[in-house]
């Protein structure tokens, strides 16, 4: 039996990897808190795998102090490292992080294609993504052939329940009439495909950086209008207002960033979800049924 240790409690990947787990009685895993300091007094010892999913997210960095940022340097950075070299020191055996797409920067803007593929540097656009690549930074410093790290960059993770950008794309598609039908490409992951793909991580003892993402890229209008038809809503996707979309998405500061955030390309080359865990092996459900599967309660 392998034991696995989940580093953050009540995290929304963390609890919903640990129920997913249950379907694999050949693995134990137990869940410790890293609120404060009282896991550095406990032991580690005995666990094959350390998934570290504690960390700070979905900040606004448009203003933010220096106090903060600091903060989430200390959370997302130097703890992680602080609990790898424990682990290490331990005995563990594999230790995954969950970084974040963010490292690569922000989505192309309305009308241009990104391509994340091989060869694009880290370019974090703000210091929620530099945290991520300084943590990164620390954690390969300490793999060896028996410390194995494992750095996963999902792209936007989404299923029930699930914080960020896709309760706001659910919101739309259950208040708006309309909605603009902006062709644009877009890579992400429902919760159970990263969920199996993590145990697909620990099962082969891998180690390295990947990219799990779904099979299909997202077109953001689709999407919605999916959504509205899971809630039994009627939106009527149109390109009529598409005009206000480009010239939004030009504009300087905060609204041109939301606009192409929420209708920018930004994907992973499909080349990137090769290799040791392939892309079909952890897609346990396709875009349709999870949309489906992602629907809150009080519409069922």
């Amino acid at each position: 039996m392998k034991r696995v240790l989940i580093t953050g409690a009540n995290s929304y990947v963390g609890t919903s990897f640990e129920r997913w787990m249950q379907r694999y009685p050949d693995y134990q895993v137990d869940t410790i808190d890293m609120v404060d300091g009282e896991w550095r007094n406990k032991s580690f010892s005995g666990h094959y795998a350390i998934f570290h999913v504690a960390g700070l997210a979905h900040a606004d960095v448009t203003n933010v102090s220096e106090e903060v940022k600091k903060k989430y340097y200390a959370v997302n950075c130097d703890m992680a490292i602080e609990t790898a070299k424990k682990a290490k020191a331990e005995g563990v055996c594999q230790f995954i992080f969950m970084s974040s797409m963010s490292v690569y920067g922000e989505s192309a803007p309305v009308g241009k294609q990104r391509i994340i593929t091989a060869q694009t540097a880290v370019s974090p656009a703000n210091f929620y993504g530099d945290s991520k690549v300084q943590a990164e930074k620390g954690l390969l410093e300490l793999s060896d052939e028996n410390f194995k790290v494992v750095i996963l960059r999902p792209p936007m993770v989404y299923g029930k329940g699930s914080k960020g950008n896709f309760p706001i794309l659910e919101k739309f598609a259950r208040t708006l009439p309309i909605f603009p039908a902006i062709k644009n490409e877009r890579s992400m992951i429902f919760i159970n495909n990263l969920c199996e793909f993590v145990h697909l991580a620990i099962e082969r003892e891998v180690s390295g950086t990947f990219y799990p993402q779904n099979e299909e890229y997202v077109i953001t209008s689709l999407m919605v209008k999916k959504i509205a038809m899971e809630h039994h809503k009627h939106i009527w996707v149109t390109p009529i207002f598409n005009w206000a979309i480009y010239l939004i998405s030009r504009m300087p500061g905060q609204y041109g960033k939301l606009c192409n955030k929420a209708f920018g390309s930004l994907v992973y080359d499909k080349k990137l979800s090769e290799g040791p865990i392939r892309i079909e092996e952890y897609q346990t459900v396709p875009f349709g049924e999870s949309i489906r599967l992602t629907r809150t309660e009080d519409d069922e």
